[in-house]
């Protein structure tokens, strides 16, 4: 039987923090507040964010649910929302890094030098993993949920030009951060089971859902535009449905540690949810742990929990 949002189990008493305030990350919002979790939505935009909140308070006027300031392309904001949270000193039960850009025809950079999509896609949210981990430490059995891309599958992580200054390529540059994220969510596992820190890590993706980030990307132009639009109905599927994989992989008891999940249908387009294809070099744990490195020393991230 396909697995929905009618199988997710009641969440009260769980505090999840989800990034990203329009498309999946409001679906997953929308889900799990309405379980009854504690939901912290945290975006950069904070009207757009209010909007959200207020959306979902329509539908489930009892949620527990609020927005957060954070700008994934900025490592202080970064580092600024984490220490609210700290501050709370409440345990963190899910973490769903979902927040990211697509694609923007021209390289631009974040806050701290960093090629966009690396850096919002996924070195602001290596970041902040490692410094929610106390609180996620806390927790009985958080679970962190990382979003890749079917993109990751022709990608590769360009150690020699890993901000693209030389040549930058939109769409490869895209595959590159989702490539990151996927092989994040695997060594987090590996490293969590090493160190002891009982969380466990998933990953997931989409498919081709029909999101703000689809919307809000490089423009196809001309008679390519006209094609999607007629084919878009037929290889997508709602933002509602691309965020099965996601709610799954946070809260689905059958959901296995470091595993990675999409829709189930051809080339995981769209779908119900099921495991995913891993592509050969995110399994690559050689280069999962210099990218690590890689990004702690960009970043400045602590992966040293505090009890």
């Amino acid at each position: 039987m396909d697995w929905t949002v009618k199988d997710i189990p009641p969440q009260t008493g769980k505090r999840v923090v989800v990034t990203g305030v329009g498309g999946l990350g409001f679906e997953t919002a929308l889900a799990l507040a309405g379980a009854g979790a504690e939901v912290v939505l945290a975006g950069r935009d904070a009207k757009k964010g209010q909007a959200a909140v207020a959306h979902i308070l329509r539908i489930h006027p009892n949620a527990q649910l609020r927005f957060g300031l954070l700008d994934l392309a900025s490592l202080a904001s970064v580092y600024a929302f984490a220490d609210r949270l700290l501050a709370e000193a409440q345990p963190i039960d899910i973490l769903v890094n979902n927040a990211g850009v697509m694609a923007p025809p021209q390289r631009r950079s974040t806050a701290d030098g960093f090629e966009l999509q690396l850096g919002t896609n996924y070195l602001g949210h290596f970041a902040l993993t490692a410094r929610l981990l106390p609180l996620l430490c806390r927790s009985r059995a958080a679970r962190v949920v990382n979003l890749s891309s079917l993109a990751h599958r022709r990608a590769a992580i360009l150690f020699d030009d890993l901000h693209w200054e030389r040549s930058y390529q939109p769409w490869a540059a895209y595959g590159q951060s989702k490539l990151a994220m996927l092989m994040f969510s695997l060594e987090l596992q590996r490293r969590s089971a090493a160190e002891g820190w009982g969380l466990s890590s998933y990953a997931a993706h989409p498919g081709y859902a029909r999101t703000d980030l689809i919307a809000n990307g490089p423009g196809l132009g001309g008679l390519l535009t006209m094609v999607n639009r007629w084919a878009l109905p037929i290889v997508s599927h709602s933002a509602a449905q691309g965020a099965l994989p996601v709610l799954l992989a946070a809260i689905g008891p059958q959901a296995q540690p470091g595993s990675y999940y999409g829709p189930r249908g051809f080339y995981e387009l769209k779908g119900p949810p099921a495991p995913a294809v891993v592509a050969a070099q995110a399994q690559d744990a050689s280069v999962a742990a210099r990218l690590w490195a890689v990004s702690d020393d960009l970043t400045g991230a602590h992966w040293l929990p505090t009890r």
